[in-house]
C-alpha cells in the first residue's frame, strides 16, 4: 500500500542556517543557496517515484523529468523559506492574486477548507488574516521537537492556530470549539499514514489511495466545505484558489456516511488532478503515490 511515512524533509541545521540568512539578508540569498541544496537532494535521494510521477502527469521523458525533479525540490525549498519568512514577520514581502476569496468570506458560520500538500499554507494564512478570516490548521506535527522549537522561537506574531492531531481524539473538541466561534478548519486530503483508513480513486488514470479521515471529519460536523490552494507563481507572488463552498447532507446512517464521504472525496480528487496538472512541480508528496500494479 502506498502511504506517507509520517516524516518531513529537512533537519535542524538546515532550518537554522536559513533562519539566519532570512533575518540578515534578502530572500534572494536564501533562494541562491537553495539551488545547491535542492540539487544535492536530487542527486542523493531516491527518485524513481518522482520519475514515474512526471512521466504520468506531464508525459515527460527521463531527461525532462530530471529537470522537473530539480525544480520540484527547489520550489519545495522556496516554500519552506517563505514559511520561515512569514513566521518571522516578513509576510509583507509577498503579494497575492486571490481567486474565490469571497467564497471564504461568505462562510460566516464556520466551515472546512480542504487543501493538499501543494504550494504554501502559511502564505494562505497571511492572506486570509488580511481579510479578517480566522483559520485553524489541523495537522499531524511530523517535524522533530527540535525543529518545532526553532520555528516557535522565530515566530514573531501568531499567524495561525494549530490544532495538532492527538491519539486520544481531543482534537475533535478543539475543532468543535473553533466551529462554535464560527472559525474555519483547514486540513489536507492527500496523505495518510500506515494502516489509516483510505479509499481508492482514479487519479491521472490509475488508482491511488486517499485518506478517509479528513473527509469523514468534514462531513461529521455538517459545515460548508471549500477546496483551497495557495500556489507560488514567482519569487514573491502567490495565487490563492478557493472553490465555492458546498454543504453536504447530514450523516444519518452508515450507508449515507459512505455515500457522502465518497462523493466529497471524488470531487476533491477531481479538482486536485486539475491543480496538479497545472502546477506539477508544486505537489510535494515525495513518495510513491499510486497503487502498485
Amino acid at each position: 500500500m502506498s502511504a506517507w511515512k509520517g516524516q518531513s524533509r529537512g533537519n535542524t541545521l538546515g532550518y537554522s542556517i536559513f533562519i539566519i540568512i532570512i533575518k540578515h539578508f534578502p530572500l534572494s540569498v536564501a533562494y541562491g543557496l537553495l539551488r545547491f541544496v535542492s540539487f544535492y537532494f536530487v542527486l542523493f535521494s531516491k527518485k524513481s517515484h518522482q520519475y514515474n510521477f512526471f512521466k504520468r502527469v506531464t508525459g515527460s521523458n527521463q531527461r525532462q523529468s530530471f529537470f522537473k525533479i530539480v525544480k520540484n525540490n527547489y520550489l519545495f525549498g522556496q516554500v519552506l523559506v517563505d514559511k520561515i519568512a512569514v513566521l518571522s514577520g516578513y509576510g509583507k514581502k509577498f503579494d497575492y492574486t486571490h481567486e474565490g476569496i469571497h467564497h471564504i468570506q461568505n462562510m460566516q458560520n464556520g466551515g472546512f477548507l480542504i487543501g493538499a500538500h501543494m504550494g504554501n499554507w502559511e502564505i494562505a494564512s497571511e492572506l486570509l488574516e488580511n481579510f479578517s478570516v480566522t483559520v485553524n490548521i489541523l495537522m499531524l506535527e511530523a517535524e522533530s521537537e527540535q525543529i518545532k522549537k526553532l520555528l516557535n522561537n522565530v515566530q514573531t506574531e501568531k499567524k495561525m492556530n494549530i490544532i495538532p492531531i492527538q491519539d486520544d481524539f481531543s482534537h475533535l473538541v478543539a475543532i468543535q470549539h473553533a466551529l462554535d466561534r464560527k472559525e474555519l478548519i483547514v486540513l489536507h486530503g492527500d496523505r495518510f499514514i500506515g494502516d489509516a483508513k483510505s479509499s481508492l480513486h482514479s487519479f491521472f488514470g490509475k488508482n491511488a489511495r486517499f485518506p478517509y479521515g479528513p473527509f469523514y471529519l468534514a462531513a461529521k460536523f455538517n459545515k460548508p466545505i471549500s477546496f483551497v490552494y495557495a500556489l507560488k507563481e514567482s519569487k514573491s507572488h502567490y495565487h490563492f484558489y478557493a472553490s465555492e463552498p458546498r454543504e453536504y447532507p447530514p450523516l444519518k446512517s452508515i450507508a449515507q456516511r459512505k455515500e457522502v464521504v465518497g462523493l466529497m472525496t471524488n470531487e476533491y480528487v477531481s479538482l486536485l488532478e486539475k491543480m496538479v496538472k497545472e502546477y506539477p512541480t508544486q505537489w510535494f508528496n515525495f513518495y510513491d503515490f499510486w497503487e502498485e500494479e
